[in-house]
């Protein structure tokens, strides 16, 4: 599971998903997925439907969070804390991946668009919960 950007430096240590369906010659399959465990990939045997369903959670958010951050043309600062550093390497490894690769993990992965949609509806909770505590604030003084 990984692009262009992710694998530039080599493919040890990423992970590798695959499940064995209709396999009808098991010393080619085994061949085939030798080629990726002898440059280091993690082998991870499982379903199409639970890698599409931890891929929307997982590849599709962070692509999300990354192409926002894009949008919103975060930069370092002089003042960077660790985590908003971790959020501009976000957006750097996720902007520089293509347009075409981002809409595929959205349009042809039916569990993404859920994951959208609790993005959206968390960051209103968020906004939602700021905006109580503003009000708050406001009655106090």
């Amino acid at each position: 599971m990984f692009g262009p950007e992710s694998g530039k430096d080599g493919w040890n240590g990423l992970n590798f998903m695959y499940e064995r369906v209709r396999v009808r010659d098991e010393d080619l399959c085994s061949s085939f997925l030798n080629i990726f465990e002898s440059e280091g990939c993690k082998m991870i045997e499982m379903s199409c439907e639970e890698h599409d369903r931890l891929a929307a959670q997982s590849q599709f958010v962070t692509h999300t969070i990354g192409r926002i951050l894009s949008e919103m043309q975060i930069t370092n600062t002089a003042i960077d804390t660790k985590g908003f550093e971790k959020l501009v390497q976000v957006k750097e490894n996720t902007a520089n991946d293509s347009m075409d690769l981002y809409s595929g993990l959205f349009i042809h992965n039916r569990f993404a668009k859920q994951q959208m949609e609790n993005l959206e509806r968390a960051l209103e909770r968020v906004k939602g919960s700021l905006e109580a505590r503003m009000k708050k604030e406001d009655g106090h003084k």
